[in-house]
């Protein structure tokens, strides 16, 4: 595997710890016996020769839930896939047309509980082969692309917003036009984190 990579699989070799849209809000009193649905996000990355660049998407701005912002492809588990890895794989080629064939599964990260009540597995991929995203409108307004490193030099920060009648405070970590923010950032906090950055 090409050497850009190593610091993913050596992140991925070390021990992490589950994250959520919580984490800095400690205050926050969470349903007992709540039921979390599963789901699976595609964090795909790409080698080139300013270095790896990761795949994002800007969901639809008619769609119900978050729209307009800034996501990975990726989607609740249906019954039909066999486990979060799979669900990301499907969503990834219905919202982007990103063949199945065309992507390496590196390994998963701890899951991620979010506001709306789903348990993410992200799930990084490197991507093989070359690749034109065709974005389904009806869910995804665009797909781009950001340098990892932009990621990996530290660039998150911590805001706040008023939310369900209290303060929220949350990671963001926006790069040009594109805020990055919320369940998506930290994520990639997360991974970050595991590489010791």
């Amino acid at each position: 595997m090409a050497d850009g990579f190593a610091p993913l699989l050596a992140a991925l070799a070390r021990p992490g710890r589950p994250s959520s849209d919580f984490d800095l809000n400690p205050g926050t009193v969470l349903p007992e016996g709540r039921v979390l649905r599963p789901a699976g996000v595609l964090l795909v990355f790409e080698e080139t020769p300013a270095g790896l660049r990761l795949y994002l998407t800007k969901r639809a701005s008619h769609l119900r839930h978050h729209p307009g912002q800034i996501a990975f492809p990726g989607g609740k588990v249906e019954p039909g896939d066999a486990g979060p890895v799979a669900a990301a794989l499907r969503e990834a080629e219905e919202e982007i047309g990103l063949p199945r064939g065309t992507v390496e599964i590196l390994g998963t990260l701890d899951p991620h509980e979010t506001v709306t009540g789903f348990l993410v597995t992200p799930v990084l991929a490197r991507l093989r082969a070359p690749f034109t995203p065709r974005p389904d409108p009806s869910e995804v307004e665009a797909v781009f692309t950001i340098p990892f490193s932009h990621l990996v030099s530290g660039r998150f920060r911590v805001e706040s917003r008023h939310w369900r009648g209290g303060m929220r405070r949350y990671y963001v970590a926006p790069f040009g036009p594109h805020y990055i923010w919320g369940a998506t950032a930290r994520m990639l906090r997360a991974l970050t984190d595991r590489m010791g950055r």
